[in-house]
């Protein structure tokens, strides 16, 4: 299954690629990818879209969260969902 997540993270050296390496340390291939930075210089939107199964998502963004430069993870469709 096809997920859409967005990550706020500090606008900062390496951390897209700590972000990335998580996601390739756990098998997982970013299909698409776009980073901007928001209304704050200093925090940057990350909206990437990876395929994976409930479980899996589940545990990279459980891990993804504890990364020391990532601010907010969204799953918008899994909130969608709940709601």
């Amino acid at each position: 299954m096809k997920h859409t997540l967005s990550i706020l993270l500090q606008n900062e050296a390496g951390a897209l690629v700590r972000v990335a390496g998580l996601f390739a340390a756990r098998g997982h291939n970013i299909d698409a990818l776009h980073v901007s930075v928001t209304e704050d210089p200093s925090v940057s939107r990350l909206v990437l879209t990876v395929v994976g199964d409930e479980r899996c998502l589940a545990q990279v963004l459980s891990q993804t969260r504890k990364l020391v430069d990532v601010l907010a993870v969204e799953h918008p469709a899994a909130e969608a969902r709940a709601a």
